[in-house]
């Protein structure tokens, strides 16, 4: 049987946390004691646990990252930059899956209770008040991403900007009667993207109508955010028979992928007949010839690693909290085009 700290500890005659911080490199330990324990570790040939040893020192080397859902290009963008960062500086990642508000409460609560990781990486998800403070008092370090809380570290992308630019865009090529497909409102992103898209609307004196705005469906995905949020979302704009607009600004781009289904089989055309403006620029976009907002989501998960990383070591432990935002770009591609002023809008 492999030696343990116990029996390090017995055979130099002290406690078993003298023997932990002798191994962590404490300073709080005597020269004769530290000599004592480091001859009864040679002699014992004591080889600690990796994992039992970071345990000690409260160090995992683990990192906890949390997300709505699996499915859809955006998280599997965002992912990739905070693992490929993460491992660079030999961490591990815990991917966690919480797709119902009380399922992230239960994780939370898991964290709180057995702290086995270093840090967490929060995506797309809101965090309480309460589970701040618990965080705080246990000093966990907290990320958040495309979320905000003001005494919390957090990588945002400037949501509000994006969806104006996708508006005035469609303005600029003469559409007059716009309308929008958001995502579920309780989302912050969402929150945001629409406030965009009613300013552009007001900037450039276009009235705002109601039945101009459809939700998309939360049961279908958490956020509204999937393509069958947003086929379901234009199949109900059909079944109106109303007068479809010229244009709609719509919330994600897998979103645009449902909302360009549900208008092929009603052979509607896009763009002769409908210009759609989606958000993201995930890799579908290209396929579909969407025109986009692009987030640079890889390295907005890069960014939330490196800040926490920052954090853990220890270099960034007195810096104030942060928000970093990042600036989006429109990209054009073949899914709008221009009308006269003659056409009606």
């Amino acid at each position: 049987m492999p030696v343990t700290i116990y029996e390090v500890a017995k055979h130099a005659n002290v406690g078993i946390g003298t023997v932990s911080r002798v191994l962590n490199g404490s300073t709080q330990v005597k020269d004769k004691t530290r000599q004592r324990v480091m001859e009864a570790i040679a002699e014992l040939d004591y080889r600690p646990h990796g994992f039992a040893r970071a345990l000690a020192r409260r160090k995992t080397r683990m990192v906890a990252v949390m997300i709505p859902h699996f499915n859809g290009y955006f998280f599997i963008d965002l992912i990739k930059g905070i693992q490929t960062t993460l491992c660079g500086e030999s961490y591990q990642m815990i991917l966690s899956n919480v797709d119902h508000p009380e399922k992230a409460d239960d994780y939370l609560q898991q964290l709180v209770e057995n702290r086995n990781v270093d840090g967490l990486i929060l995506c797309s998800l809101q965090i309480s008040d309460a589970f701040v403070q618990t965080f705080k008092k246990l000093k966990l370090n907290v990320v958040l991403v495309d979320s905000f809380h003001k005494a919390l570290d957090s990588i945002v992308v400037d949501n509000r900007h994006g969806a104006y630019q996708a508006t005035k865009y469609l303005i600029d090529l003469g559409h007059r009667h716009i309308g929008m497909i958001a995502g579920v409102l309780a989302s912050r992103p969402a929150q945001m993207r629409l406030e965009g898209y009613m300013e552009a609307l007001s900037d450039h004196q276009i009235p705002f109508h109601e039945e101009d705005l459809t939700i998309g469906d939360v049961v279908t995905c958490n956020d509204g955010f999937s393509k069958e949020s947003g086929y379901a979302a234009m199949k109900k704009i059909l079944a109106t028979k109303q007068p479809l607009p010229t244009a709609f600004f719509v919330s994600s781009d897998v979103q645009a992928a449902g909302v360009m289904m549900a208008l092929k089989e009603a052979e509607i055309n896009v763009p002769a007949d409908v210009s759609i403006v989606g958000f993201d620029d995930v890799e579908i976009a290209e396929y579909l010839g969407l025109t986009t907002v692009r987030q640079p989501i890889t390295e907005i998960g890069k960014a939330a690693a490196q800040r926490l990383l920052g954090r853990l070591s220890g270099d960034d432990a007195d810096v104030a909290v942060q928000s970093e935002s990042y600036r989006t770009e429109l990209v054009i591609r073949e899914s709008c085009r221009r009308i006269s002023s003659a056409e009606p809008s």
